[in-house]
């Protein structure tokens, strides 16, 4: 079924903003990506880890965290201009709900509020809902269980009297939390029924789901000239779940592909939100947040599928000379 267009704000054709994932993101490696993003008229959601790891992370020890003045100075100064700041969880390791609220508290002192939005972060045992509990379908449940090799109840945010219990908090203090990911770069052809509320996970006010580009070469990919006249002539929304410290700077510029990609598409006429401003505007648009059947049906499996393909296409490039 083909959907009605949306009216966006200023007769604009499309929505376009990235969620950035904080992983491995410094001062040095995404500053230039912020700039330029400032300079082309865009603001997007940046995530933020309040507290530092004492007990060190293989995968994301060269982070920065809003403990390290320069980056906390940073990140109040995107604040300043425009930008929006969001939670990834209190740091890049699992964190137990003393230290969760603490980082609650130490984000409130830092922008003058709890963040509204939040992302689950990697493996880390207080994601909300993570793992096979973000999913209905058994079928689809008994297939990820296996490709993901972990206990079903490993996750345990939502868990009350779990040590990594925090639902409370999420239910009363953030609005909108990310859920699935998917290939397409127009998310109304996938889940055009966002933000959404799932009264079967009800710690959680509102989901939405984004495009997945893990990092500059996904994205470049993504932002291909073909793909932004697509999204420009469908009306399309996209929701970029990226992690801007992964290769969108080299040697301190941006990316060309980056850079290139970034500002054809801010020549189209698009309207280019922060995330949070973009769900409100949807959530004010929809005046529901019921989420069809069917539609949740869809979403995932498309999301299974996207998913397989992603890791196939990631183990086929990593064994190219």
């Amino acid at each position: 079924m083909k959907l009605p267009r949306l009216a966006f704000p200023g007769g604009k054709q499309f929505a376009f903003t990235i969620f950035d994932d904080t992983d491995v993101a410094t001062v040095e490696n995404v500053q230039p990506v912020y700039r330029l993003l400032e300079e082309l008229g865009m603001r997007i959601t940046k995530t933020a880890w309040p507290m530092s790891c004492p007990e060190g992370s293989r995968n994301f020890s060269s982070s920065q965290t809003l403990e390290d003045p320069d980056y906390r100075g940073f990140v109040v100064d995107l604040q300043r201009r425009g930008f929006e700041i969001a939670s990834h969880g209190a740091t890049m390791e699992s964190s137990a709900r003393p230290r969760t609220l603490a980082a609650m508290e130490r984000f409130r002192e830092c922008f003058g509020t709890y963040p509204r939005l939040h992302a689950n972060h990697s493996y880390n045992r207080e994601n909300l809902y993570w793992g096979v509990s973000r999913l209905d379908d058994p079928l689809l449940r008994a297939i990820y269980g296996k490709v993901n090799g972990q206990p079903p109840d490993y996750y345990q945010g939502h868990v009350p009297e779990s040590p990594w219990w925090w639902g409370d908090f999420a239910q009363q203090k953030i609005d909108y939390v990310r859920n699935l990911t998917f290939a397409d770069i127009n998310l109304r052809n996938v889940n055009p029924s966002m933000p959404y509320h799932d009264p079967s996970r009800p710690l959680v006010q509102r989901w939405f789901s984004a495009t997945d580009a893990e990092g500059a070469v996904e994205f470049n990919q993504l932002l291909r000239d073909e793909e932004q006249a697509r999204l420009e002539r469908e009306g399309g929304i996209c929701i970029v779940a990226t992690h801007l410290g992964k290769g969108y700077v080299l040697d301190g510029q941006v990316h060309p592909g980056t850079r290139m990609a970034l500002q054809a598409l801010s020549r189209r006429n698009g309207w280019f939100p922060a995330v949070g401003e973009l769900l409100d505007w949807l959530r004010a648009v929809r005046k529901t947040d019921v989420l069809p059947k069917r539609e949740w049906r869809r979403m995932q499996w498309s999301w299974l599928r996207d998913l397989v393909a992603r890791k196939v296409r990631n183990r086929w490039e990593r064994r190219r000379p």
